[in-house]
């Protein structure tokens, strides 16, 4: 009989204790694509161990890459004997990190070939024709067949590249393929996220010419060549702040280690909105809440505004709050699919297009839901460690995603939660209900 994973919590534990952040999953996933960019060898430290940084690699790998593990979270890979500018649509259905091989494959062969990313879906689209006219103002050439894009160019010529709105992966995107372009590339309106920076950190240490990354406008010189170097990923963000999170809604007092504190500002200053004492040390935050804490309003923005990777976990610990808070999120539809899951557990959330109207409830009850999302999923968590009772979640998959040993980590400070397999019949039909 075929079986699923699902994680099983008991709640009702107060956390304390440290964790130790892995490396940046938004990071590492445009970082990895990097290596295309030179024939050389690399050898890349912090690298997270979770289902996204698998998938990208059998990736590489499959293209021809030689990949070697160090350690858990140290990896060489080689790229000089990469043989296919074609990716498949079984390795990247997925994962939606992958149009980052477009940008580097096209910087790198002036063609590529990636079949239309997986990943989260949000029950909207998640388009990307930012990217797309961030290749052709380059030079490059678009088609699309089958799910399958295409962009090729007789040679990328550096050009301005303005976006009509702020987008990340379109930044990254754009920065990948323009590194080795011939002449100057300057991106306007730019994303100013950590992992951009990180990225450009990791671009330059390889021979690349960027400036200006963690601003709104980016200047790319082109250079002829790259080549192999070794470098370490920043902490995850986002991981830290879901685990900043999870402290506060459990009334817990934990130390959250190898952080970047001023990578967490927006968090921290809600955190502390709300009634929790966050402490910053030099690569670490300690956040202590002692009683129920009260709501607030949340708006997510692009970098350096709250993250919309957070609001889900945030809008847990909101709903757990004395008040009304309300929860504005218009960076992608239907984030707010989740709420579905928090309401089975007693939430009060009414949903008003793209805001959330959160009514503070004393308590949560255990109850089967589901993760329908990756940073819904960590929401899912943070409730089931909070709750009265037990609560199983399903389609852990997503969780799997982006972050690492989430159950070893939350055991070491206390939770109560464990991976357990069922037959799948019995999670399809808890499924149904939830």
């Amino acid at each position: 009989m075929p079986f699923v994973e699902k994680f099983v919590i008991h709640g009702g534990k107060r956390l304390e204790g440290e964790i130790e952040i892995s490396g940046a999953k938004n990071a590492a996933v445009a970082i990895l694509p990097a290596t295309l960019l030179a024939k050389g060898v690399f050898t890349i430290e912090n690298v997270p161990d979770i289902r996204d940084i698998s998938s990208m690699l059998q990736i590489l790998e499959a293209m021809g890459a030689v990949v070697s593990y160090i350690s858990k979270s140290a990896i060489n890979i080689d790229t000089r004997n990469i043989k296919s500018a074609t990716v498949p649509y079984e390795l990247t259905k997925n994962l939606r990190a992958s149009y980052y091989l477009l940008g580097a494959l096209l910087g790198m062969y002036n063609i590529a070939r990636v079949a239309m990313p997986g990943g989260c879906n949000f029950g909207g689209v998640r388009p990307i024709d930012l990217h797309l006219k961030g290749f052709s103002a380059l030079g490059a050439m678009i088609s699309t067949d089958g799910g399958v894009v295409e962009a090729k160019a007789h040679k990328l010529i550096g050009a301005s590249v303005f976006f009509d709105k702020v987008s990340v992966g379109a930044t990254i995107n754009v920065i990948l393929a323009a590194v080795k372009a011939r002449g100057t590339t300057i991106i306007e309106n730019a994303a100013r996220e950590p992992h951009i920076v990180d990225l450009a950190n990791f671009l330059n240490l390889m021979g690349a010419n960027i400036k200006g990354a963690g601003t709104d406008i980016i200047k790319i010189e082109g250079v002829s060549e790259l080549h192999g170097c070794d470098y370490s990923i920043i902490p995850d963000q986002i991981e830290a702040g879901t685990y900043m999170v999870a402290a506060a809604a459990t009334k817990g007092d934990l130390l959250i280690k190898n952080v970047i504190p001023k990578h967490l500002d927006p968090i921290s200053a809600k955190l502390r909105e709300c009634g929790c004492i966050v402490d910053e040390y030099d690569d670490a935050v300690r956040v202590t809440a002692t009683g129920r804490l009260h709501g607030c309003n949340i708006k997510t923005l692009p970098h350096p505004g709250f993250p919309t990777d957070m609001q889900p976990q945030f809008t847990t610990l909101l709903a757990l709050s004395e008040g009304t808070s309300i929860v504005s999120d218009s960076v992608w539809d239907n984030r707010f699919r989740y709420v579905d899951q928090l309401t089975r557990m007693g939430a009060q959330i009414q949903i008003e297009g793209k805001a959330a109207i959160v009514q503070g409830v004393p308590s949560f009850k255990g109850a089967p839901v589901k993760a329908d999302d990756l940073r819904a999923g960590a929401a899912m968590i943070i409730a089931g460690l909070c709750a009265k009772g037990t609560t199983e979640i399903e389609d852990i998959i997503h969780i799997d995603r982006g972050y690492e040993d989430v159950v070893r980590k939350l055991t070491a400070v206390g939770a109560q939660i464990a991976r357990v397999d069922f037959p799948q019949s019995e999670a399809l039909h808890t499924q149904k209900r939830a």
